[in-house]
C-alpha cells in the first residue's frame, strides 16, 4: 500500500484494523485481520472492526480491499463471536454489487469465517495460503480420511478445483499488485464507468494472429486465449480464475481503452464444452462485470454442453440455467462473436440474440446450427439411409451434409433470420468490436419494478 493512510474504527483490537488508503493512487478503504493471541480470530471487537471498514466503504464509494489470516470465531468469545463473522458476512453482502469487494487470503482462513471469501467478489490467495469450513480433524473423525491443512483447503487446490480463489500468488506483495491490477479495470462504485486508458494500440489493427490461431477443422483444438490477446488492447489481457474449469475463459481487458469483461469457450480443454464448472464461473463473471458497468464481449466455439450421467445427476440444467440468467439480465453492452462452432443450446446460452444482446459477428467459416451437419442428417434423414447400400449411403450422406451445411449451418443462413448482424473477416474483429462499443457505451436500462429475481443459485 502506497500514500496516506487514515486509521479508522479505533484501537479495540491488535488482531483487526482498518484504514482510509491508497493502492497505487486509487483511494480505497482496507481492513487486515491477522496475527493476535489466536492467529487472527474474530470476536466481537474484530468484527465491529471490519463491519465498521466495510460500510465506510459502502458510504464512500470506494473500493474494498481486506487482508486475511484468520483461525476463525474466537472461542474464547463463545456465541458472540459467531455473531461477529455474521455481522461482517451482512456487511459484505450489503457491500456487493456496490463497491468492488476483494479479499486477499495470506494464511489461514478457517471454519464459518471462510464463507466471507465466496461473497467476496474476488479472492487472491498466496500460495502457502488455505482455507476451509471443516477441518482434517472433522474431517477424519467424519469420513475417516486424513488430509493435512493444505491438501483440504490448500491456495492451488481453491484456484483449481473449488473456484474460490481468483488467482493464486507467490506472496504478498504479489497480491497487493494482483489487486492494484485488477482495480485499473473497475470504477470504484456502480454509479460510475470503469475508467478509460490511453492507449497506442492502434483501433483499426488487423488481427490476422488470431485469424490464423482458428483452424479450419471443426474438431481440432487451438488456445482461444490467442485470439483474445490479439484483439484487445496490447498487454490488456487479465485472466480471472484462469486454472479453474479451463474449458472456459473469463478476462479483464481494455477495447480501444475501454475496460471490458470477456468470456470464451476454450477448445484447448474438453473441446470447449460447457459443463457445470464452467457454468457457474462464466455466470458468477458476467454477473459482476453487470455490476461495475463492464461490457460484455463473448467469444463462442462450441460444441454443445458436455454430456455425461454425472453432470445430469449433479445438476447440469440448474448450473446451465445460472449462465442463461446472468445473461439474460446483464444490462450492460453485450457484444459477441461466434468464431467458428455455435451449436444448440450451448450457442444459445453463450449471450446469443434470444437472450438479449446487443450485437452479433461471425467469422465467416462459423457454423450456427442446432448440432453438426453429421447428426442433424442422421436425425432428419437416418431411417432412409439405412435402407442403403453402406457405398450409397455415404455418398449420400455427404451431399445431405453439404446441403445441411448450405442452408442452416453457415453464418450468412443466420444473418438473413436477424440472429447475426455482421459476417465479418476475422482479421477485421478489432476494428468492428471496437466501432459497436463506441456506439453502444452509453447504453442504459432501467431496473423493473421488482426488488431482485429469484436466480437460480
Amino acid at each position: 500500500m502506497v500514500g496516506t493512510s487514515v486509521p479508522v474504527a479505533g484501537r479495540r483490537s491488535d488482531t483487526a484494523t482498518a484504514a482510509l488508503d491508497e493502492l497505487d493512487g486509487r483511494r480505497v478503504v482496507t481492513f487486515r485481520l491477522a496475527e493476535g493471541k489466536h492467529v487472527g480470530a474474530i470476536g466481537p471487537p474484530e468484527g465491529e472492526t471490519i463491519a465498521r471498514a466495510v460500510r465506510l466503504a459502502i458510504e464512500l464509494g470506494r473500493p474494498l480491499i481486506g487482508t486475511i489470516a484468520s483461525s476463525g470465531a474466537d472461542v474464547s468469545e463463545g456465541v458472540s463471536s459467531l455473531h461477529s463473522w455474521g455481522l461482517i458476512a451482512r456487511a459484505l453482502s450489503d457491500a456487493s454489487g456496490v463497491v468492488p469487494t476483494v479479499l486477499v487470503v495470506v494464511g489461514p482462513c478457517v471454519s464459518g469465517p471462510a464463507l466471507l471469501l465466496g461473497i467476496a467478489d474476488l479472492t487472491v490467495m498466496t500460495h502457502d495460503a488455505f482455507a476451509y469450513v471443516s477441518g482434517p480433524d472433522t474431517v477424519r473423525a467424519f469420513t475417516g480420511m486424513a488430509l493435512d491443512h493444505r491438501a483440504l483447503g490448500g491456495a492451488p487446490l481453491h484456484g483449481r478445483r473449488s473456484g474460490v480463489a481468483s488467482l493464486v500468488v507467490d506472496d504478498e506483495h504479489d497480491a497487493d499488485a494482483a489487486v492494484a491490477q485488477i482495480l485499473e479495470y473497475l470504477p470504484d462504485n456502480h454509479l460510475l464507468d470503469p475508467p478509460r486508458m490511453t492507449v497506442a494500440d492502434p483501433v483499426d489493427r488487423d488481427t490476422s494472429r488470431a485469424a490464423a490461431t482458428v483452424p479450419a477443422r471443426l474438431n481440432a483444438p487451438y488456445d482461444v486465449r490467442v485470439v483474445i490477446d490479439d484483439i484487445l488492447d496490447q498487454h490488456s489481457f487479465f485472466e480471472v480464475r484462469p486454472t479453474h474449469a479451463p474449458n472456459l475463459v473469463t478476462a479483464l481487458g481494455r477495447l480501444d481503452g475501454y475496460a471490458v469483461g470477456v468470456i470464451a469457450n476454450q477448445p484447448n480443454h474438453r473441446a470447449g464444452t460447457i459443463d457445470i464448472e464452467a457454468s457457474e464461473k462464466a455466470a458468477r463473471f458476467v454477473q459482476w462485470c453487470d455490476c461495475f458497468n463492464l461490457p460484455l464481449v463473448t467469444f463462442v466455439d462450441t460444441p454443445g454442453f458436455e454430456p455425461g450421467k454425472d453432470l445430469e445427476w449433479r445438476g447440469m440444467i440448474r448450473h446451465g440455467a445460472e449462465l442463461v440468467h446472468a445473461y439474460a439480465a446483464a444490462t450492460v453492452p453485450r457484444l459477441c462473436v461466434v468464431l467458428r462452432k455455435a451449436y444448440g443450446g450451448a450457442y444459445i446460452v453463450m449471450d446469443s440474440k434470444g437472450l438479449g444482446n446487443d450485437w452479433c459477428g461471425a467469422w465467416p467459416s462459423a457454423e450456427i446450427a442446432v448440432m453438426g451437419a453429421s447428426g442433424a442428417v442422421q436425425v432428419l434423414h437416418g431411417r432412409r439411409l439405412r435402407e442403403l447400400t453402406p457405398d450409397a449411403r455415404a455418398a449420400q450422406e455427404r451431399a445431405l451434409e453439404a446441403e445441411f451445411d448450405e442452408r442452416f449451418s453457415n453464418p450468412y443462413a443466420a444473418a438473413a433470420r436477424g440472429f447475426v448482424d455482421e459476417v465479418l473477416a476475422a482479421s477485421d474483429t478489432r476494428r468492428a468490436l471496437a466501432a459497436v462499443l463506441d456506439q453502444l457505451r452509453t447504453k442504459r436500462e432501467l431496473a423493473g419494478p421488482r426488488q431482485h429475481a429469484n436466480t437460480p443459485l
